[in-house]
């Protein structure tokens, strides 16, 4: 999902926080949002990989996106973004680690900034303008690719 979004058109987001900051991700990547539980360590995983947790039956690798971004500050961590392995390009599926989410909005074409020049990973989608600030757009299949 690019933040090109076609003229007139609406995409939903999920609005969540990490630290200080206010991120979003196309809704079509997520499949459920739950509360933090136990998360199994794996030994020598990757530093951005917290553990697995079982969620419905199913091991779902468990991330902390900040490490995956470079975001600064203190993170609390209190809820699990799930995303669907099919959309993110995963064998299984894989749970970001956000302090809070909190909605569901809409998203029209004049409202995207296409991504800062600084990145040319893929992984910021845009900038959502919005009255009391900004949005990250990120794109999760593009960090899981």
């Amino acid at each position: 999902m690019s933040a090109t979004i076609a003229a007139d058109e609406r995409v939903q987001v999920l609005e969540f926080g990490l630290g200080t900051e206010r991120y979003c991700v196309a809704i079509e990547y997520v499949t459920e949002i739950v509360d933090v539980g136990t998360v199994t360590a794996v030994p020598n995983a990757p530093r951005y990989v917290e553990g697995v947790m079982d969620l419905r039956g199913r091991t779902t690798s468990i991330v902390d996106p900040t490490v995956l971004l470079g975001v600064d500050g203190e993170s609390d961590p209190q809820r699990i973004v799930v995303f669907d392995p099919e959309t993110v390009g995963e064998d299984r599926a894989v749970g970001w680690l956000v302090d809070e989410v909190y909605q569901v909005l809409d998203v029209e074409s004049g409202d995207v900034e296409e991504s800062p020049a600084w990145d040319d990973s893929g992984e910021i989608s845009g900038v959502v303008k919005r009255e009391n600030g900004f949005l990250i757009w990120v794109d999760p299949q593009s960090i899981h690719a």
